[in-house]
């Protein structure tokens, strides 16, 4: 067990009041950090383009960098009106009243108690029987008493610093559910700009097959094509029609569950279609120490381990002897008018302790399970920390071989218009029969289709990677044990 130093309290209370505070001091563990992230050793991807904020835009909208308007609009409205948020804002205020509750254990309480008695002793057939009658008297009184438990062995102060430690879980655990509204906003957001592109790509080719349907019909009506031709075109138009059309269920979809983010009824938001970004910026990645420093989820699980350790403390301090202080000063007497005079003075003062010479092992085992739970918060820390680190490099790992995996589906997308253009001009001079084009046309669209949700895909690893490096957040936004301090 360790104690710390004891300091003789001052203003002449006698010997046996000290301050000390029992248990064991906190020490922030150490967790595995590697000394660099994996997919950043050796390798800058290239094109890879580190976004600025816009002017005006303070640092933790780290979605500025998407260059966004309408993004940037919704995603500041999360904070506001998320009702997720709200409750976890009032967690937060919550753990902070029980640090002002803690706190308050650390002062005498005061009382003060005016009161006025009448009352007759005796009586006999002579004596009036009513109240007030003859013999009765009047007492008044005004007594102010104190009463106080010192904080001998530290008892109150680990409570206060669990508590202050649990206001802080509370401030980053506002700070992650923050982040991850922000996150996932963002991510709904491209994965509906995703449709919105999607349909104008599948609009794009309606129009497209259109047109073949219109070649199968003069070729069929000149007598170079059979009937089966204009079939099979009509068709394949008829088929992206309808995935033109299922494009927008997801998109709905989306839209709705953006509105909820923000706060809103499905009903009260209508977004305007357009397309995704092409850029896919990337926040610079630094070393992996300072993601300790940068996830509120880490955060809430450091501040634990100091709640936790701090509980070790309280339960040893019920080894020791409570001690409490009374006092009672005050004034009886009639009449009201001379009531506040020596003769009619009274005070009491008073000591009393309290020692548990037997519980039949209850404080042994409350210490072992205190221990027990910060040993617990100090393999959870761990975890998390390793959790993020895994995020961190999923994230920088998929933006690596998705851009690979563009460069190559771009050219795959090229190559594929060349052959449609190339079967079409085949099918007019009769060359080649209409199914060659049937495939070329639908190679063309799935490369096309893939070459979007690897865009899709890039973007919302990038928002990811984001919100894995903490966002714009770190922990000198962690609320102080200061009493008036709040975030």
């Amino acid at each position: 067990m360790m104690v710390r130093p004891c300091r003789a309290v001052p203003l002449g209370l006698t010997a046996i009041l000290v301050a000390c505070t029992v248990g064991p001091d906190y020490a922030k563990p150490d967790a595995i950090v590697p000394a660099t992230f994996k997919e950043v050793a050796g390798f800058i991807p290239a094109g890879w383009k580190l976004g600025e904020p816009k002017e005006g835009i303070d640092r933790g909208a780290w979605w500025s960098v998407y260059n966004d308007p309408v993004l940037d609009d919704l995603e500041r409205q999360v904070a506001i009106s998320n009702q997720t948020l709200k409750q976890s804002e009032a967690a937060y205020r919550e753990a902070r009243a029980v640090v002002g509750e803690a706190r308050a254990g650390l002062f005498p309480t005061a009382t003060l108690t005016p009161g006025v008695t009448r009352a007759k002793n005796g009586g006999g057939s002579g004596s009036s029987s009513s109240f007030g009658g003859s013999g009765a008297r009047t007492t008044y009184s005004i007594e102010g008493a104190a009463s106080w438990d010192p904080d001998i062995w530290g008892k109150i102060r680990r409570t206060i610093e669990s508590d202050e430690a649990s206001a802080q879980v509370s401030a980053a655990d506002l700070a992650a559910a923050k982040l991850s509204a922000q996150g996932t906003l963002a991510i709904d957001y491209f994965e509906l700009r995703a449709a919105d592109q999607l349909k104008t790509l599948l609009d794009d080719t309606v129009a497209e097959y259109k047109r073949s349907v219109d070649v199968t019909q003069n070729q069929y009506s000149v007598g170079v094509a059979a009937r089966s031709d204009v079939i099979t075109a009509q068709t394949q138009l008829l088929s992206a029609q309808a995935q033109a059309v299922n494009a927008g269920v997801q998109r709905a979809t989306l839209e709705h569950a953006i509105a909820v983010l923000i706060g809103r009824a499905p009903a009260d938001l209508t977004i305007a279609p357009t397309g995704l970004p092409m850029d896919v910026p990337v926040m610079p990645v630094s070393v992996p120490s300072a993601l300790l420093e940068r996830r509120p989820d880490i955060a809430a699980a450091e501040r634990t381990m100091q709640q936790q350790n701090a509980q070790i403390g309280v339960a040893i301090a019920a080894y020791y002897p409570d001690l409490s202080l009374t006092a009672l000063y005050g004034y009886s007497g009639n009449p009201i008018g001379s009531l506040i005079s020596a003769s009619n003075r009274v005070w009491s003062l008073g000591a009393s302790a309290a020692e548990t010479v037997f519980d039949g092992g209850l404080r042994s085992a409350t210490v072992a399970a205190a221990r027990a739970t910060y040993d617990g918060s100090v393999a959870n820390y761990r975890q998390v920390v390793l959790t993020a680190f895994q995020g961190v490099e999923d994230q920088l790992s998929t933006l690596r071989i998705l851009q690979e995996q563009a460069a190559i589906e771009a050219d795959a997308v090229a190559s594929a218009r060349r052959a449609v253009d190339i079967a079409l001009n085949e099918y007019r001079a009769g060359t080649q029969s209409y199914t060659t084009v049937v495939t070329a046309q639908a190679t063309l669209l799935a490369d096309q289709e893939a070459a979007l949700t690897i865009l899709q895909d890039r973007l919302v690893a990038s928002a990811t990677l984001i919100q894995d490096l903490g966002g714009g957040w770190d922990t000198s936004q962690l609320p102080s044990g200061k009493p008036d301090d709040a975030m």
